[in-house]
């Protein structure tokens, strides 16, 4: 992705997306603490999660047309919703060293979060990790595995779940949970969280296959 300086020289953002990503997870982490003073770290890290996951990213940044203002090389196939969530963490990190946290917490807070997204909805609102995984997966032709890694009690003696999900057999998140069901989910959403934040794992996922019979 490209932004162009006043001299007219192409830069890459992907310093800035870094940046913005590790800001943005702190502020919107602050925010969802003060908004939600009685809920659990659990509630809050699923909050969190649901907005600044990549998808609800490139949907904001397209309502406040930030995706027309950004150049991309044109073989460039980065799916829209990864790019445009990629410009708006780059404007959040842009901020931050132009006008540090304090300022960039104020725009988040009040031009993105009291203006565009709101907060309780998002907050209430079940989002289904698997599927959105799954469509990841089949978006780029990506085998997938659900792997039960072990099976255990709780210290109440309830069963214990722990699964893993294998991506064209790479190990991309774990997750425990009371029943099969919730620990695909968060398998699924821990896998997705390190796919949005490992650019070295999503780009080797999603990288183009060499046939070996054309050769």
């Amino acid at each position: 992705m490209l932004a162009h300086a006043k001299s007219g020289t192409p830069l890459n953002n992907e310093r800035l997306e870094f940046l913005g990503d590790a800001v943005l997870d702190a502020i919107v982490g602050e925010i969802v603490f003060h908004h939600f003073p009685s809920k659990k770290e659990g509630f809050l890290t699923n909050t969190r999660s649901k907005i600044v996951q990549r998808e609800s990213l490139g949907k904001l940044a397209t309502k406040i047309g930030l995706d027309k203002l950004v150049q991309r090389h044109e073989h460039n196939q980065t799916h829209n919703s990864y790019f445009a969530g990629n410009a708006f963490e780059a404007l959040v990190g842009a901020i931050y060293l132009d006008r540090g946290y304090s300022y960039c917490k104020y725009f988040i807070a009040n031009k993105i979060l009291h203006r565009i997204i709101d907060i309780n909805k998002v907050a209430y609102q079940e989002v289904n990790f698997k599927s959105k995984l799954l469509e990841w997966c089949q978006r780029y032709k990506l085998s997938h595995e659900f792997i039960l890694h072990a099976e255990t009690k709780s210290e109440d003696g309830s069963p214990l779940f722990d699964t893993k999900i294998l991506i064209n057999g790479f190990e991309c998140g774990r997750g425990k949970g009371y029943s099969k069901k919730e620990s695909h989910q968060k398998a699924s959403r821990n896998a997705l969280h390190r796919i949005k934040n490992d650019r070295r794992l999503r780009d080797e996922l999603t990288k183009p296959s060499t046939d070996n019979s054309q050769q």
